[in-house]
């Protein structure tokens, strides 16, 4: 999956990653392989992923949106 994660000032990351976890206004929720597509609000908390070697990152957010779609992870934060 590729995830992109984009703020008004610069791209925090982009790249290859196995999973994402993201704070929802409904919940957290995790995103995986195939998983189907969906817009979300996203609310104060940590954007999680797992890149392809491994290795855990946290990107704490003010809130944003995220939109999933055909293994593409787009967040725009704030």
């Amino acid at each position: 999956m590729t995830l992109e994660i984009i703020s008004a000032h610069e791209v925090s990351f982009s790249g290859e990653v196995s999973s994402v976890t993201l704070p929802g206004k409904l919940g957290q929720f995790t995103v995986l392989k195939d998983h189907a597509p969906i817009i979300s609000v996203l609310v104060k908390g940590e954007v999680k992923y797992t890149d392809m070697d491994g290795t855990r990152h946290e990107v704490p957010v003010s809130g944003g949106l995220a939109d999933v779609n055909h293994n593409r992870i787009s967040v725009c934060i704030y």
